[in-house]
């Protein structure tokens, strides 16, 4: 029989480095007398991302949200934009704040990304891109969805809030389209407390980003265009060059965690694991599995809600649909019958708790009472 954790375990724990370092980094700060505007520490972070993502242009942010809404002004879109229903609210939120619509694309059923075979059907004369989500680190059809962009003239934008250092079939993910988004916020694999960047290929970029994030101030008398204060602060990027310094450490023991989860779930009907990639092709940013209830005996939500009563918080990411929010709900593309794979997906997944310093113990003690719940059940079905 299950018992309770004495006490929470949550689905991600922020990466944190020895703080000793960040002490030390931190005196360098205060040594120059600069917190933000562009210093040694935030030119040193954008170096060092430049090389772990293999990327030749990156602009930093005060967080991934305002990453990519400037990122989409950058590239000066206009009407719609095809994307996914099935991700955080805050990929639909840029398109909102550049008075772009979104037009909802279901997703695959596998892969749990935006279909790249239902995109075609969607683009009309007012399509101007394409805003994938690598969910859960799994990669979109990259190649697919360029093709179809190529064919019709149209811009591709990459959230990757959860694709951080992974690569497809050997490439960075920074590579494919024309942008990627990558989230710092607290709770991804690489942290800077809060933040976010973009990766690009176009330098032409550089300049134009420098400017939105910066309230489009050029230089001491001149400002040539509205921007935002975008702006990674020093003590952001002076904390992210210290935890990008356990990395390595800290995706060897998410391997472990994930290999653990793996085995003691494997012959539990109804379950499916859904980020199954590994080594440099795996973000090892979240651990997600699919509840069949059929197969399982109950539903995601009553796993979730008894989870909790031991103590452990799974989270129902994501949850609830972007294209359910009302002020999208009247959309052709938000209704339910073009979008039957993201009303099931999203009804059926789970992500788990991961992170470095779980205990592997404790891995297995949650797979037992998933396991528990899988059983009582399949027993009350055969009285």
């Amino acid at each position: 029989m299950a018992k309770a954790f004495e006490q929470p375990i949550y689905v991600t724990r922020p990466l944190l480095p020895d703080i000793t370092g960040v002490t030390e980094r931190m005196k360098k700060v205060w040594d120059s007398k600069q917190l933000t505007n562009f210093g040694a520490q935030h030119d040193e972070l954008s170096q060092h991302l430049k090389e772990y993502l293999e990327t030749d242009h990156i602009s930093m942010f005060s967080n991934g949200t305002m990453a990519l809404l400037l990122g989409l002004k950058a590239l000066k879109l206009t009407g719609e934009v095809i994307t996914t229903p099935f991700t955080f609210p805050a990929t639909v939120q840029a398109l909102d704040w550049n008075n772009l619509t979104p037009v909802f694309c279901d997703i695959d059923p596998v892969t749990f990304n935006i279909d790249a075979d239902k995109i075609e059907a969607l683009i009309t004369e007012k399509t101007t891109a394409i805003l994938g989500v690598h969910v859960f680190g799994n990669p979109c059809d990259v190649e697919k969805i360029q093709a179809i962009a190529d064919k019709h003239g149209l811009k591709v934008i990459y959230d990757g809030a959860h694709a951080f250092g992974s690569k497809i079939n050997g490439v960075p993910v920074s590579s494919f389209g024309d942008m990627t988004m990558f989230s710092f916020h607290a709770t991804k694999l690489f942290n800077t407390i809060e933040g976010g960047a973009l990766a690009y290929s176009d330098p032409e970029l550089d300049r134009q980003l420098d400017l939105l994030r910066n309230f489009g101030i050029a230089n001491a008398e001149e400002v040539v265009l509205s921007g935002l204060n975008a702006k990674m602060n020093e003590v952001q990027a002076g904390v992210g060059i210290e935890v990008l310094k356990v990395i390595g450490e800290e995706r060897r023991k998410r391997h472990a965690i994930k290999k653990t989860y793996e085995e003691n779930l494997a012959d539990i009907d109804g379950i499916r694991v859904l980020t199954t990639l590994e080594d440099e092709s795996s973000s090892y940013q979240y651990f997600v599995i699919e509840i069949n209830e059929e197969e399982f005996g109950q539903s995601r939500d009553t796993v979730h809600q008894e989870l909790q009563k031991y103590n452990v918080f799974a989270r129902k990411y994501f949850y609830p649909l972007c294209s359910d929010f009302e002020w999208y709900s009247e959309l052709p593309s938000a209704q339910g019958e073009n979008l039957p794979h993201a009303k099931q997906a999203v009804q059926q997944v789970l992500a788990m708790p991961y992170y470095g310093d779980l205990p592997i113990e404790s891995v297995k003690a949650i797979c037992g009472i998933i396991r528990e719940l899988h059983v009582n059940q399949k027993s009350l079905s055969q009285l």
